[in-house]
């Protein structure tokens, strides 16, 4: 098929657009750069650089759009920003390759706020931060069109992905962040009690899940493991692969992190077929492989 990704040299991109090129698929990336690297870009994809802030055109059986302002600090800060690329660039993705089907790239954690027990899609979707709210917007935008032109466009919540070419520099990233700063032997920081928790969800699990949404009608679904761990964990899980004795500095809470954030992954599985394989402790340690393979990773 002829494959769009928006956002195709960054993290979660870069390693779909290597799965789809695999496959023998067609694939035109779509990126300005913002955060994605060049050295991620297959050399087998076509690339059009581009914000997506203004409009284009690119031919399509499908689009996987990737590309956001991911940050969600940032988002407080210039919500301005976060809504241009967030909710202006979905528009405009959504306008590009007319006919083809749009697989959205939304966030389960950063939507439905504090979650008691794992959110299923049904369950509210409170953001606490534009981050999320701009989300939010970009699936409200796909499941009109879907009223309007009767297209099959599909949103899909992920929950906290990592694995490797995940960017340490964006706070999205804690296991990325960990890893590199205990590689370096510097200092770790929680902001936090540690008792906040997270549902991490591995980078081939979710390639899975937007190659099972190809073709399919529905959503949103929620893409994630249905457990959560403690930053506190995670950090003496990162501490054990990284063969270190290292205790994180805690620091105050930021505004917009939640305290527990856990989806609910049934309806993927029951309607697609999808269900995440990858246990943490496994994808840590693939995850501080390819770091350690990777001179300029940490």
């Amino acid at each position: 098929m002829r494959a769009v990704v928006t956002g195709g040299a960054g993290f979660i991109g870069s390693n779909l657009v290597d799965a789809l090129i695999e496959r023998g698929d067609e694939v035109v990336v779509v990126d300005n750069f913002a955060t994605g690297k060049r050295k991620h870009l297959s050399p087998k994809a076509t690339l059009l650089e581009h914000d997506i802030r203004e409009p284009y055109q690119a031919d399509a059986d499908v689009v996987f759009h990737l590309a956001a302002q991911a940050d969600v600090q940032t988002s407080m800060t210039r919500p301005e920003y976060d809504a241009a690329v967030n909710v202006v660039g979905t528009v405009n993705v959504l306008q590009a390759s007319p006919g083809a089907q749009v697989i959205f790239a939304s966030s389960g954690g950063a939507g439905y706020g504090e979650c008691p027990d794992p959110a299923s899609e049904d369950a509210p979707f409170l953001p606490l931060s534009p981050y999320g709210i701009a989300k939010k917007c970009g699936e409200e935008y796909l499941l009109g069109w879907n009223r309007i032109h009767g297209t099959t466009h599909v949103p899909l919540r992920f929950a906290n992905v990592y694995g490797p070419r995940q960017d340490a520099g964006l706070e999205g990233g804690v296991v990325a962040i960990f890893l590199e700063r205990l590689a370096r032997g510097d200092g770790t920081t929680i902001y936090g009690d540690g008792s906040q928790s997270r549902d991490f969800v591995y980078v081939d699990d979710v390639i899975a899940a937007l190659l099972a949404t190809v073709g399919k009608s529905g959503g949103p679904y929620n893409v994630g493991t249905g457990e959560d761990t403690t930053v506190a964990q995670l950090h003496a899980a990162c501490a054990a692969v990284a063969g270190v004795d290292a205790q994180p500095r805690l620091e105050a809470a930021r505004l917009g992190d939640v305290q527990r954030s856990v989806l609910d992954a049934a309806l993927i599985e029951r309607e697609l077929g999808w269900r995440a394989q990858v246990p943490l402790d496994d994808g840590l340690r693939r995850t501080w492989a390819w770091m350690k393979s990777e001179p300029d990773s940490a």
